[in-house]
This record gives structure tokens, sequence and C-alpha cells, in this order.
């Protein structure tokens, strides 16, 4: 074990923005790993890539590596997540070009590594000066460092999109950079995928980052600014503040974006969060019979007891998913009221993973235009906590947006706001109100 003098204080948020139908990007945040990815090769692909990535450096969020392991770490875990992105492409022809942008940040005591593929990127805030410690593996950056256009020009040059490295089914090259930094208290990390860093200014991003102490809310800050200003991409980031030890207040590593969904295909990386707990475990081994038992009686033994012995697995492990899903939370529009949902918003068959827990007093039709399409698809958190905060956080942009409205003719202010929030209960069939048939 490692003695650590600082640690992580941080967050991690996504959202699929206001244009994708789908979420690609992935990131994990924990006590001593930081993983952002954003993926590609159309729908499944994306999804897959920057899951699977996430998913193979997740193990190493532990405190148990000497500092000078950390790039060999790095690397391992970045070769094999491009092993094994290749060879799903080639065994499955719909994933053919699937890939993903990689950032990982790894911390062993005071001492930080980092690997760094594609045009994700990673900024540090000290001293209230904004740094981008990344440079964008793609072809703007090419014609900004070779004279050809200036920073600003590549900003709206038609071609800002194309990456020149990625992990996985490409023959672009894969040769990640890599970084050996302090981990100084008082730094604030911020990785983000380009639906952030394409959308908002260096400028802005660093006035927030200096402004909103809490990681969470500087995180949902971000996405929101992002989505303001057109939500074109998927939006992913994390904010990571370097704290003394002892002093962090989240406790469970944060996952988010598509590497908190498991997809049905099987992986050696594993992909999302019940994959990644698993990884971190060891693999149960059969114990041996004694010499002294007759090899009859073993074999009468062995298929009953294995059998039982898998039931056993199959329904901890069952129970240990259920468990994790109702640690998580949502938001959605339910004819026409914000409703919080605990769970995730997936289902087998008949068998749901979710189900409403508060109809807020939250009107749809009061939300900014943004707010209402993001609602359209569920909104995820990580905790009730946190979906409280963002559930805040609406209700002022909502009462904002309805000052700065023109009021209705003939319709008191009273009229504009006459529920309130309910937790949904056993009684809550028996109310005549707009929270129950929210619900219905």
């Amino acid at each position: 074990m490692v003695s650590d003098v600082v640690e992580f204080n941080c967050a991690a948020r996504s959202d699929v923005g206001l244009l994708r139908a789908s979420n690609q990007d992935s990131a994990y945040a924990g006590s001593h790993l930081l993983v952002l990815a954003d993926g590609m090769g159309g729908h499944a692909g994306g999804d897959i890539a920057s899951s699977v990535a996430v998913a193979h450096f997740a193990p190493l969020d532990t405190d148990t590596h000497p500092a000078d392991s950390l790039l060999p770490l790095l690397n391992k875990a970045l070769a094999q997540a491009h092993e094994d992105l290749t060879e799903r492409s080639h065994l499955d022809p719909e994933l053919i070009g699937l890939g993903t942008t990689v950032i990982a940040l790894m911390r062993s005591g005071n001492k930080l590594a980092m690997v760094h593929i594609g045009d994700s990127r990673a900024y540090l805030l000290r001293d209230h000066a904004l740094v981008q410690v990344t440079t964008d593996h793609s072809f703007v950056q090419y014609l900004v460092d070779t004279g050809q256009i200036t920073k600003e020009e590549a900003e709206h040059h038609p071609q800002r999109n194309v990456v020149m490295r990625i992990l996985g089914d490409s023959d672009t090259d894969s040769t990640p950079d890599e970084t050996i930094r302090e981990a100084v208290i008082g730094d604030r990390w911020l990785l983000c995928s380009d639906g952030l860093s394409g959308v908002v200014s260096d400028e802005t991003i660093a006035n927030v980052l200096a402004e909103i102490s809490d990681p969470g809310e500087c995180a949902e800050q971000l996405i929101q600014l992002a989505l303001r200003a057109g939500g074109p991409d998927n939006i992913t980031c994390i904010v990571a503040d370097v704290v003394p030890t002892g002093t962090q207040t989240f406790t469970q590593p944060q996952i988010v974006g598509a590497a908190a969904v498991d997809h049905a295909a099987p992986s050696r990386g594993g992909t999302g969060a019940a994959a990644r707990a698993a990884a971190l475990r060891p693999t149960p081994a059969l114990t041996s019979t004694h010499n002294d038992t007759p090899i009859s009686r073993r074999r009468n033994w062995k298929a009953p007891a294995l059998a039982f012995c898998l039931s056993v697995i199959l329904v901890v492990a069952g129970w240990l998913g259920w468990a994790w899903t109702q640690t998580q939370y949502y938001a959605l529009a339910v004819n026409g009221y914000v409703v919080i949902h605990q769970g995730i918003p997936q289902s087998i068959g008949p068998w749901k993973f979710s189900h409403p827990v508060v109809v807020t007093d939250i009107r749809t039709q009061d939300l900014t235009p943004v707010d209402r399409q993001r609602l359209t698809e569920p909104v995820t958190r990580s905790s009730r906590e946190d979906i409280d905060s963002y559930i805040s956080q609406l209700r002022l942009s909502s009462q904002k947006s309805m000052k700065e409205s023109t009021p209705r003719t003939g319709q008191s202010g009273a009229d504009t706001r006459n529920t309130q929030s309910s937790e949904i209960g056993e009684s809550d069939s028996q109310q005549n109100t707009p929270q129950s048939e929210a619900v219905s």
C-alpha cells in the first residue's frame, strides 16, 4: 500500500447533448484514477469502444501501485483495450471501424501519470491560471502546429472533428502521449470530451472552474454551458481537486455515460459498472477433494455441488447488481412534470430496474427549451444527493425563465405554481392531482 498525503475529490458528469441519439462517451472517477473516453464508429460501436476502454483501466483504481509503475500499468491497460476492440471488430462486421479517444490520469502518493490518445482534453487550473495539458491528436491541430492555419481558424475549420490517433480498429497511430507530474494541493483537473471543449471557450471554462468550488456543481455547470451553446455532441467531463488526505467528500467511484450501462456482448475488459466490480474480485476456485475420498463418491456429489455453487453465485451476483441499480437516480419529463426515478432506465422483459419516487412541482412548460429537450431522455445521477442538486438547479432555472417571460392574460402568479413536490407512496393512487397523473 502506498502512503497517501493527497487524494482526489472528484465528480463525473455526462449528457447525450441535444442532437445525438445516444451517448457514446464514458468516464470513471475514483480515488486514484480518472478515465475519460469518447467513442466513435456508429451507434453501437462508439458505446462499446468507450465502455471497453474504461473497463480495462478501472481495476487500476487501488492504492497498491508504486509511482514508478504508473506509466507501465497505464500503457498495459491501453494495449489490452486496443487488442480487445480490434478483436471485437473482427468478430462482428457491424463494429468495423469502432474506436475511442482515451485520457487516463492515475495517482500514487503525490505523483500523477497520464496517457492520452485523441482529441479529448485535460486541463489544469493552478493559481487561477488554466493550462491545456494535452495536445489534440487532430487534423486541425496538425495544421496549427505546421503553421498552415491559426488557432482561431481551427475552431471553425470544416475538418475539426477529424482525429489522427484513436484506440481501436483503425490504421491510425495508437501511440499515446505520456506525462509524469506532481499532484499539488489546490490544483483542479478537468478531463473533458470535445462536446465541451469544442463549444465552450477556454476562458469561460477557466472562470467556471475558478468560481464553483464543489466538483459536482462545477461539472454540472460546464454541462449546462455546453447545452446552451447548442449541445451538438455528447458532453462528458470530470472535475478533480487535489486535496489533503481525509478531506474528500465522495465515497465511491463515479461511472457515467455508456460505461454506466451493461452491454450484452462480453469482453475481457468488461463493459459497465458490474463488469468493473467483477474485475476487481478474484475468481472463485474449486476446492480440491480429500485424497481418501473414493473416486465414485467424488463423482456422485461433484456435479450437484458445482450446480449449487453456481446457483448461489448467480443469485448473489443478481442481488448485488440490483442493489447497485437502486443507488442510482434519474430525472425524466412525465406528463408535463419532472419526475425523479430511483434505479437505472433499463429493463429486461417485464422486469424494470427503476421506479418513480418523487413528482416535483416543476412543469416542463416552465423550463427553458434546452432543459425541456434534455429531459426527454433520462438525466442520470449516481446518488440521491446528486439528483436533488440537479433538481434544485432546474427549479432555479425554471423560476428565472418564468420571471423573464411575459405573464399570460388572465392568469395570476399563484396559478402558475399550484403543486408541490411529493414523495410517491401507497396513498398517491387516491389523489386526484397532477402528481398522481404524471406516473399513471
